[in-house]
């Protein structure tokens, strides 16, 4: 950008400004605005976290709740890691993360409170892009009104708005408009003696580099709106006409020495690096494959290989432009991911995609010609603007510097839409200026239309956004032909427990992508045939040795299989390709501890700690470890850990309030029981805490947590054994026997049940009453089960007796 001092400008002459007085826009038209933005999105207001919501807000540790505010956040990237890590996804925006931080301070991990930030974000944008296209764009305060509208209920901006990680985008938006005005209010625009206009505010110049640097640590491509100034200065308030003392205009060329020149491009091709492309080839997961496409075989010329890739590349890049422009136009099929075989490779140059690659090359050579002769006139800031906007910020998306992780994002056109809304809108103007009245009111009332039509498309688009398993879904009923968005959706029924549905979308990846490691790696983990299973986790370490997860997996299977050695080999490959993977240290660990082989076991615990500091469930597994080893001590220091890292980890709380229970503190014992049942009313808290109450000798306490638990999991013998348990220690025998029959009709080898039975027998005293059969019977039962029960054997001894002395009775009754 061009700084000068107002001395350069001292002796110029002041032309009258071109608008009436301007201030913010009429609080109709801004409360219109606000209106139309909140009806299109309040629906968002409902949904859940998904997609990348998770991976950047629940699962990132700089983010989710109980982690510290910390310079990590200024380090590491969007989603957490660190950016010198090659698994690091180098996209660098502290500011946005730590409004994702500030939002959890202050509400919670509510997401609507998440989702209403976002609403009102787009809201602010929306009303800022009208303020700017009245100060610098349209004479006329209808068309910066019409274009907000349209900017306001385009259905591109769904992924945006509705989803949370879209924020970055609006944020930076919102930075961007803001550091345009502060530069175009940092000049004097009024003064045509000089070649450049003077700077009449450098409070305005620094704002505007200052919100500009907030605009790109918020998302990358805020950066962009330097070189929208840089160019705007150049073409619009620069080179303006300066008049000679007889009336002469004369014109000053834009290529003296000494000028600013605009951004160019670099005259050197752009040399790829050695990372994959991330563009789909028919049926490639998030990429080209780094194999050259086979030699052309009716070829009369010898052809390289490389050029043919070259082209391909060029090609389908260049249609990636038009495509992105199409969904500008016409938002019909959108979706939430486009890789994989969304958009296929345009392979030859007779493609008939190419007609829309040339048809975009041709509409902006002309609109930049058309630029380029209002220069000299000062006219058509709008073409102008609209260009700038558009074309600026979808640079860093483009190809045309480096490649980019992914095919169509349609978050990113957010900011270039913009500029699109301003072509559109000056485009509709001029249309009505050419045309009669019937034909401006047939252009007008088909404006509205469009603009009611994009109002419920966005409206249907935020349902899609309300849910994983919505999003998901539409994913694949949208891009049938997508494999990614089939794996997307197994993965989420196999969270659900749709195992069926899940192997199906699947399979149906593999049919799309057959080299998906991952997909093997998945399916492996719902099939019940072990075999099988192994068989996919081959597969999957085939097409891609280094994959920690089928590590994992296959060393688990094979754990289980009594192959330790084998097993620990590829938990430990695991570890090494994934070292922040931590169930794997939790399960070569506990391998190795089954193997009384402690220290190494420590070992891995403490390097999984270390490496990764902030998993609850290792930290759970390593207090479970130290309490097998004796040291209840320092378990309780990870158990507390647990829950800090996890405030809803029952089950380090169970575990906690066990280890109280064994210290003898039973109080403590009790209230982390409580806690836990806070978080989740389960059968297998409530298991222990009846336990509790029943061995202090608080029955009434214990009859009623294990009824709980007995509602709860009526297929769980323990706790109906449990609960008979206490019923005949309450005298309620009748009760526990049924209940205790009832088990043993289920499970005829129930060693607890004879025992019980017995104890029942001998309290209601069935023998004293002459009710030896059904006494002798269960006695037998249980010695069969457990023939070394000195109990047992006393109580059949005694049995014999009693009736040995009834049959004596009975003899003498009869004599």
């Amino acid at each position: 950008m061009v700084v000068t001092t107002s001395a350069r400008g001292g002796g110029g002459d002041r032309a009258p400004s071109r608008r009436r007085g301007c201030g913010f826009a009429p609080a109709g038209a801004a409360a219109l605005l606000a209106g139309a933005s909140c009806l299109c999105y309040g629906r968002s207001l409902q949904g859940e976290f998904v997609h990348d919501d998770v991976w950047a807000i629940v699962n990132n540790p700089d983010v989710r709740p109980g982690a510290p505010l910390r310079w990590g956040i200024f380090t590491n990237d969007f989603w957490g890691k660190g950016m010198a890590e090659n698994t690091s996804h180098k996209s660098y925006r502290p500011l946005c993360v730590l409004t994702f931080k500030l939002n959890i301070f202050l509400t919670g991990m509510n997401p609507f409170y998440f989702h209403a930030v976002n609403v009102i974000l787009h809201c602010l944008v929306t009303l800022v892009l009208m303020y700017t296209c009245d100060k610098t764009v349209f004479k006329n305060r209808g068309l910066a009104f019409v274009t907000a509208l349209l900017f306001a209920v385009h259905p591109i901006h769904t992924e945006a708005v509705a989803g949370i990680v879209g924020r970055a985008d609006v944020l930076a938006c919102l930075l961007f408009l803001l550091a345009f005005l502060s530069y175009n209010r940092s000049l004097d625009q009024g003064c045509t003696g000089e070649c450049f206009p003077p700077t009449a505010s450098p409070f305005f110049l620094l704002l505007s580099l200052f919100l500009g640097t907030c605009a790109m640590l918020v998302k990358e491509t805020g950066v962009t709106v330097f070189g929208v100034c840089l160019v705007y200065d150049l073409f619009s308030l620069s080179h303006k006409q300066d008049k000679s003392s007889n009336g002469v205009v004369h014109q000053r060329s834009p290529q003296q020495p000494g000028s600013p020149q605009p951004a160019s491009l670099p005259a050197h091709p752009h040399r790829e690096s050695g990372k994959q492309q991330r563009f789909p080839h028919k049926g490639a997961w998030g990429g080209c494959h780094s194999s050259l496409p086979p030699e052309p075989k009716s070829s009369g010329f010898p052809v390289s290989p490389r050029a043919v890739w070259s082209l391909m590349r060029f090609l389908t890049y260049s249609y990636l432009l038009a495509f992105n422009v199409w969904l500008l136009l016409a938002p019909v099929t959108l979706c939430y991911d486009w890789q994989v075989g969304s958009i296929p490779l345009v392979e030859t140059i007779w493609d008939v995609r190419n007609v829309a690659t040339i048809l975009l090359a041709v509409v902006m050579a002309l609109l930049s010609l058309h630029c380029l002769a209002a220069f000299k006139r000062l006219e058509h800031k709008e073409v102008l603007v609209g260009l700038l906007f558009l074309v600026f910020p979808f640079i860093p998306a483009s190809n045309l510097f480096f490649r980019v992780g992914f095919v169509v994002a349609e978050r990113v056109l957010y900011m270039p839409s913009m500029g699109y809304c301003i072509l559109f809108v000056h485009g509709l103007s001029k249309l009505c200026t050419w045309l009669n009245r019937c034909g401006a009111t047939t252009l007008i009332v088909s404006t509205v239309l469009l603009l009611l039509l994009f109002s419920w498309k966005t409206v249907k688009q935020n349902e899609i956004w309300l849910s994983r398993e919505s999003l998901f879904r539409s994913g694949v009923q949208t891009l049938p032909h997508n494999a990614k968005v089939h794996y997307n959706y197994a993965n989420f029924l196999k969270d659900q427990g749709r195992n069926k549905e899940a192997i199906y979308h699947y399979r149906t990846a593999l049919k799309l992508y057959p080299r998906h490691a991952s997909a093997l790696n998945n399916l492996g983990t719902l099939t019940r045939d072990t075999a099988e299973a192994k068989m996919y986790y081959q597969r999957a370490l085939q097409l891609h040795p280094q994959h920690n997860r089928a590590l994992f997996n296959l060393g688990n299977l094979l754990k289980s299989q009594e192959k330790k050695e084998e097993a620990i080999t590829l938990l430990k490959d695991s570890i090494k390709y994934g070292p922040e993977f931590a169930d794997a240290y939790s399960s070569l660990a506990s391998l190795l501890a089954e193997q009384e082989r402690f220290k190494e076991a420590e070992e891995i615990y403490q390097a999984g700690i270390k490496n990764c500091p902030d998993s609850s469930d290792l930290h759970n597994n390593y207090g479970v470890f130290l309490v097998d080893s004796g040291f209840p001590e320092k378990a309780v220091a990870h158990y507390q850990q647990a829950i800090k890292l996890s405030p809803s980890h029952h089950v380090a709380m169970v575990n906690l309030g066990r280890l109280y229970r064994s210290l003898g503190e039973n109080s403590m014992a009790e209230e982390w029981y409580k806690r836990a049942l806070q978080v989740a009313h389960k059968a297998e808290i409530l298991s222990p805490l009846g336990a509790l109450y029943y061995n202090t000798g608080r029955y009434e306490e214990a009859l009623q947590i294990y009824r709980e638990a007995a509602a709860l999991e009526p297929s769980q013998r323990e706790l109906r054994l449990a609960l008979a348990q206490v019923l005949a220690v309450m005298g309620q025998t009748k009760e526990a026997e049924k209940m205790t029959n009832h088990i043993v009709s289920e499970e005829t080898g129930c060693l607890e049940c004879y025992r019980l039975l017995s104890a029942i027998y001998s309290k209601q005293e069935y023998h004293d009453k002459g009710n030896y059969v059904s006494a002798r019977a269960y006695y037998e039962k249980a010695l069969q089960l457990v023939p070394d029960s000195k109990l047992l054997k006393e109580n059949l001894a005694k049995l014999d007796r009693l009736e040995k002395r009834l049959q004596e009775v009975r003899e003498k009754d009869r004599t």
